[in-house]
């Protein structure tokens, strides 16, 4: 029989095996997980007409001459290339993005699969829906899920301060009153006669007896006017008193007389802005001639409030209209900060009342409670309230009705410069859970002090119970910062707060307020307060609300109380020769001898794939290139068959020849 028929027919065979191959793998183009094979061809034995000889003398080699008996199926081989994903939303269709199989055990045996299609049963133990068998964790052990436990509460012992605490300083400020004016001291203006006689006489200054005597006064730069002095009609005689009576009848300015018979004129009003001006009159006698006055214009001094009260006279005040004299009086009305009436009578004398400015200034003091009554550095009279805060504070002089002196109080009047203010505040708060997982609402309020620290303190409702340390009675204190705004001295701070909630054992919560030079916790910069609690460590029990798997493999429980626990992983499985797994069906793969042993671990490391919740693995058969394939293996399968149709007609026009 020719051995062609023989070779046609091992063709054919293997073709058909190809098919097979092929339509296996196009049935399985949906089948998640499913891996492509392939048919690998050999020939088969040849047998030989003529074996190959070497050259020898004279002759050349020839080549051996064979015919083959046909084609066989050397193999048929797993192909484990990446199939795309698809997302199916669902926590436990997992996939895995490289290599690696999720381990299943049955009790009987294990299995490996790329399909994740897992699910819990009744008992919370992770299976793989379609089979049953249960998913293995990285140490080979089945996986249990609990996702019915509570997460327990955890109580607060921490918590963590951010924010800004602001360096534009509001409050808290005391009230403070500042007289309109500084007080100075000061000295009148004076012109005083060079003639020291009681008496002179017109015709000195070319006049007759009974003739006039004049000059001209200009006081504090004020309109002239005349001093007018008639002489004795029997001698010229002008006295010195007549004189002085002449000068005390105009308006600003007072003449006196001395023993010695010498005029003195001066201003009524102290102070460098009061002057005298004397000028010859015109068509008569002169009497600033007569008597030696100077025509040069004098004026007063001024100076400033000494520091030492008790050296500066009352009538000495540039503001004195007339000088007191024993017996005045200085009314005082006014308010303290708390609103209460302040009244006060100051009498004029050193047998009473006293009559320097540290004496008034004493007695004005005297008359608080709550503000102290002073002389700035800038000599202006000032009251402030001893304390910080809103105040009604106020104060207000005047000279009594019958005094003879008095001062021109209306220049120093009091106006509040600074306004009393609570103090700068920032307040927050926050949850602190007990022991119980009960959650309190805590008020957090910082508070600057008058020296610019700040305090802290912690508000409770009193039906929830009652704060120790950082309450009112005892706050947090000493909060510093450096002039850049990172705190400083957090060291010396004891940062902790008390509380003691209803029903509950003492609880004591630790405050971190950052880190000296750090502007990590708390500033104080120039921006608005905005200091927040940025973290507690507290929280209350919760139920399971979400599940997650990582790529590792991780399987993580979210809680509805904000935490979160791992609840187990899944194992992923890598052998040594993937292609030597041996397919059992329903997605799954068994070990061989030639795959090498399983080797569990986590997902994403090595060789392990990434597992990919929410998505399937899809086939990787490529539907395109399997049609080629099929065509090729038609083709191959005809040809084969004419060879064997051909063979035929051969043998039967030899049977023909008989």
């Amino acid at each position: 029989m020719p051995s062609s028929f023989y070779s046609a027919l091992s063709g054919m065979r293997s073709h058909q095996q190809w098919i097979d191959v092929i339509g296996n793998n196009l049935a399985n183009q949906n089948t998640p997980g499913y891996k492509k094979s392939r048919a690998v061809f050999a020939d088969n034995f040849s047998r030989n007409f003529r074996f190959a000889s070497g050259p020898r003398s004279g002759v050349g080699g020839i080549n051996g001459m064979q015919v083959g008996y046909g084609v066989g199926l050397a193999s048929v081989d797993q192909t484990f290339t990446q199939g795309a994903l698809s997302d199916t939303g669902r926590v436990f269709d997992l996939a895995l993005e490289g290599g690696g199989f999720f381990a299943l055990d049955s009790g009987d045996g294990r299995s490996f699969t790329r399909v994740g299609t897992f699910g819990l049963d009744s008992q919370q133990n992770l299976v793989d829906q379609g089979s049953g068998m249960r998913v293995l964790d990285p140490s080979g052990s089945a996986i249990a899920l609990d996702v019915a436990s509570l997460f327990p509460p955890q109580v607060t012992t921490d918590v963590t301060m951010k924010g800004n605490l602001s360096a534009v300083v509001d409050g808290p400020l005391a009230e403070l009153l500042s007289a309109n004016s500084s007080f100075s001291m000061g000295t009148p203006a004076e012109v005083a006669s060079a003639g020291t006689s009681g008496t002179y006489n017109v015709s000195a200054v070319g006049g007759a007896p009974g003739d006039i005597v004049a000059m001209e006064l200009i006081a504090n730069g004020g309109v002239p006017q005349q001093v007018i002095v008639a002489s004795d009609p029997a001698t010229g005689d002008v006295t010195s008193t007549a004189i002085a009576a002449a000068i005390n009848a105009l308006q600003d300015v007072t003449a006196t007389v001395n023993g010695a018979g010498q005029i003195a004129i001066s201003t009524n009003r102290k102070g460098g802005s009061f002057s005298i001006d004397l000028n010859a009159p015109n068509g008569v006698a002169d009497l600033t001639q007569m008597v030696g006055f100077s025509t040069t214009v004098q004026s007063g001094t001024e100076t400033p409030i000494p520091s030492d009260l008790s050296t500066a006279n009352l009538n000495d005040l540039t503001a004195n209209l007339a000088e007191y004299v024993d017996g005045d009086q200085i009314q005082v009305v006014g308010e303290d900060t708390d609103g209460s009436p302040v009244s006060g009578t100051f009498t004029f004398g050193a047998a009473n009342d006293g009559t320097t400015m540290q004496d008034l200034v004493s007695y004005l003091d005297s008359l608080y409670t709550d503000a102290a009554v002073s002389v700035d550095g800038s000599g202006r009279l000032v009251a402030t309230a001893q304390s910080a805060g809103e105040a009604n504070l106020l104060l207000s002089l005047s000279d009594g009705s019958s005094n003879t002196g008095g001062t021109d109080f209306s220049a120093y009047a009091m106006s509040v410069t600074t306004n009393g203010t609570g103090p700068d505040t920032v307040t927050t708060s926050t949850e602190i859970f007990d022991a119980a997982g009960v959650a309190h609402s805590v008020t957090m309020r910082y508070e600057r002090q008058a020296d610019l620290t700040w305090n802290l303190y912690a508000d409770l409702d009193p039906s929830e119970g009652v704060v120790g340390k950082g309450s009112a009675a005892d706050p947090i204190t000493g909060i510093t910062f450096t002039p850049d705004g990172a705190p400083t001295g957090l060291g010396s701070v004891d940062s902790r707060m008390q509380l003691q909630f209803t029903g509950q054992p003492l609880q004591e919560v630790s405050v971190d307020l950052g880190a000296d030079g750090s502007v990590d916790g708390l500033t104080q910069f120039g921006s608005a307060g905005s200091a927040y609690v940025y973290d507690q460590n507290g929280f209350g029990d919760g139920e399971l609300a979400n599940i997650t798997v990582s790529t590792t493999g991780q399987i993580d429980g979210f809680y509805s109380n904000g935490q979160s626990r791992s609840l187990g992983a899944l194992g992923v499985v890598t052998f040594q020769n993937d292609e030597g797994l041996r397919s059992a069906g329903n997605n799954m793969f068994e070990e061989t001898p030639n795959s090498g042993e399983a080797r569990y671990g986590a997902g994403n490391i090595r060789k392990a794939g990434a597992v990919i919740s929410g998505s399937l693995e899809n086939s990787n058969v490529d539907t395109a290139e399997q049609f080629v394939r099929l065509i090729e293996a038609q083709r191959g399968y005809q040809a084969n068959a004419r060879v064997v149709s051909t063979q035929d007609e051969v043998l039967a026009e030899t049977v023909n020849l008989v």
